[in-house]
């Protein structure tokens, strides 16, 4: 079996595997790595371990080196320049009338390049931008077209419940979600009012989803005729699915009107 390292970068909080390299790491090492998108300097947030072949996707790469003090200023140089060329590189982008909007603006970790990260509704012919950016800040110029989920985990920010977005703070990869998932909870179907700041329905829809549908399941809808163990009768009003309680309308026979009575899910018959 392999002896890896799980790395992540500061753009996804999905951990890659590499090869140690026969070095021994710790949790927090800085590493130099070749990735898809070029040389980047990653976290190492999985020491030393041995894995099956079969747990790791894809080619297993080598880390290439220990970050060195000096590729963390590179880091810190690289960050300041690109912000510094934001505002030029978005300015050509207006002019140009072209339909596109650049959220993010990275510079390679040997400034070998320029990545320009954008989004945008179809596909955009960028070719005469790319040599007019390139002429304004002297470097190679790379477009990439991402998508609003992408965009988001990228920048980052709080999402409705105040907390860090997930798809930026911890989650690996984009759950499946739906507008049914929000129905089965209760939740508006409003679709401003259960979207993250992607514009796209929230990750967490999905979090919860399975136990609200079993216990769905187990009750007949808002609304309906039940019955419990103990013989009351009446209709369903209400349903707590963490609690896994019912409330229900039972018929008082002694007098005209009804009174709430509330009942465990299991007392259901």
């Amino acid at each position: 079996m392999p002896e890896v390292i799980g790395i992540k970068f500061k753009t996804s909080p999905k951990m890659y595997y590499y090869g140690a390299k026969g070095e021994t790491f710790v949790k927090g090492d800085d590493v130099i790595v070749d990735s898809p998108r070029g040389i980047e300097v990653a976290t190492v947030v999985m020491p030393n371990t041995q894995k099956d072949r079969k747990e790791i996707v894809g080619e297993l790469k080598d880390i290439m080196r220990r970050a060195t003090q000096e590729d963390l200023q590179a880091v810190e140089d690289n960050a300041v320049k690109a912000k510094e060329i934001l505002p030029i590189i978005k300015e050509t982008v207006s002019a140009s009338g072209l339909d596109m909007h650049v959220s993010k603006v990275e510079i390679a970790h040997d400034s070998s390049k320029c990545i320009i990260n954008f989004t945008s509704e179809g596909r955009v012919d960028f070719r005469d931008l790319v040599r007019e950016i390139a002429g304004k800040v002297k470097m190679r110029i790379e477009l990439r077209q991402i998508g609003a989920r992408d965009e988001c985990r990228s920048l980052g920010g709080l999402g409705p419940c105040g907390r860090a977005c997930c798809c930026s703070d911890y989650i690996p990869e984009y759950p499946q979600t739906s507008i049914k998932m929000a129905k089965n909870q209760g939740l508006s179907l409003n679709p401003a009012k259960v979207s993250g700041l992607c514009g796209r329905l929230m990750c967490c829809l999905s979090y919860e989803n399975e136990h609200y549908c079993d216990v769905n399941k187990r009750c007949p809808k808002i609304g309906g005729k039940c019955k419990t163990k103990c013989g009351a009768e009446g209709t369903l009003s209400q349903i707590n699915h963490l609690k896994e309680t019912i409330k229900v309308k039972v018929d008082n026979k002694d007098r005209e009107g009804y009174e709430i009575k509330e009942f465990n899910i299991d007392d259901l018959q």
